[in-house]
């Protein structure tokens, strides 16, 4: 007689969407669908003609989404390329300033960018920010519209009016928050804004630069006149055709926050000194940065993950070389800067995930007391 395995482990239990978020359905379909289709986009044949139709329906779906003209989204191999294309584009002639929780592809794009410091909440000073501006010549202000560690929002409604005020322009960075949140690039008032495919349920290998109206750059990567002239490369016809797909899809922000919420509210009865970083600010729906004094994030991680959750310490770009996060040693953190762990829900979460989360955040957090009571004794 065969035993059932009592042993038997659970399906692991992601909570690493700021990572790479779950792959829609949608997307998926469409990128199967334009992998049968094939061809090269820019062959004039029956075949070619067909791809073009995908990766133009593409296109059209990311205006629709972000309210823009199909024209001025120029397609790119995802955000770091997008936000090179658009940092390089934009900066001859103009200082650029870098907001102090920038992700490491706008400040390895900008390497000379003075730093605009944030609160302690993790938002943008606006006291700093309009004393920069009105000091010097003009600036490419670059921003992101939310943290990829702490998903705290910054007020870009008045970041724009500072930088229209000062003869600057604005870059956003809004990878992690596209999908998530309402984005319209005409009323926010941005030169251009970054996106990226896999950050809302499509598949990695695709991204976009939206330009403002009239707005054009020169490519950063010559080639065959793609895009308009403005990026080199066949396009990737089967991510394009995810990403619009995933662009297409709606996002269900109540049912999301509640679940972060209920997983701050447990984090905190288990954990009293928990710090929840940015908890005073808008945030991401979807994203928990959460502070252990004295643990270090990758002790936490790893214990989790054994447990079968997935959770990450600062941003996955990182990964392999866990430090103290420069997102939280900006907001003020200090020692304890390397003990956050970003717990990020996916948009397609279990309702139990609270539990599942908690449970073995539980026991983690009595294993660690306990080995750290047994050291000071």
């Amino acid at each position: 007689m065969i035993r059932p395995d009592t042993h038997a482990v659970m399906t692991p239990l992601d909570l690493d969407a700021n990572a790479t978020e779950a792959l829609r359905p949608t997307a998926r379909a469409a990128l199967l669908a334009a992998l049968e289709v094939g061809g090269n986009p820019s062959s004039i044949h029956g075949g070619g003609r067909a791809a073009r139709r995908i990766v133009e329906k593409a296109r059209g779906q990311l205006a629709a989404r972000f309210g823009a003209a199909p024209g001025d989204i120029v397609l790119t191999s995802g955000g770091t390329e997008a936000n090179a294309l658009a940092i390089h584009g934009l900066s001859p002639g103009r200082r650029v300033l870098l907001g102090a929780t920038e992700h490491a592809a706008v400040r390895a794009a900008a390497p000379e960018g003075a730093v605009t410091p944030v609160l302690a909440d993790g938002i943008v000073d606006l006291a700093a920010l309009a004393a920069l501006l009105a000091n010097g010549a003009p600036a490419l202000v670059c921003l992101m519209a939310a943290n990829n560690e702490s998903g705290v929002l910054h007020p870009l409604a008045e970041v724009a009016a500072l930088c229209r005020a000062h003869g600057a322009l604005l870059h956003v960075d809004a990878v992690q928050s596209a999908g998530r949140l309402g984005l319209d690039i005409r009323a926010l008032g941005a030169a251009s804004v970054a996106i990226s495919a896999h950050k809302l349920g499509g598949v990695p290998g695709a991204g976009a630069l939206i330009l403002a109206p009239g707005l054009h750059l020169p490519a950063l990567i010559a080639g065959g006149g793609q895009e308009r002239g403005r990026r080199g490369g066949t396009e990737p016809l089967p991510a394009i055709a995810a990403f619009g797909a995933a662009a297409a899809e709606t996002y269900d922000t109540a049912r999301i926050t509640g679940l972060r919420d209920a997983i701050e509210a447990g984090l905190r009865a288990i954990a009293p000194g928990i710090v929840i970083a940015g908890a005073s600010a808008p945030r991401l729906p979807n994203t928990t940065l959460a502070v252990l004094p004295g643990i270090p994030a990758e002790t936490q991680v790893i214990a989790l993950d054994l447990a079968g959750i997935r959770v990450s310490a600062g941003a996955a770009c990182s990964s392999g070389k866990v430090a103290a996060s420069h997102v939280l040693e900006a907001m003020g953190f200090g020692a304890d800067a390397g003990c956050g762990i970003r717990i990020s829900l996916p948009w397609n979460a279990p309702d139990d995930a609270p539990e599942r989360f908690l449970h073995a955040y539980a026991a983690m957090h009595a294993r660690l007391s306990s080995r750290r009571a047994g050291r000071s004794t």
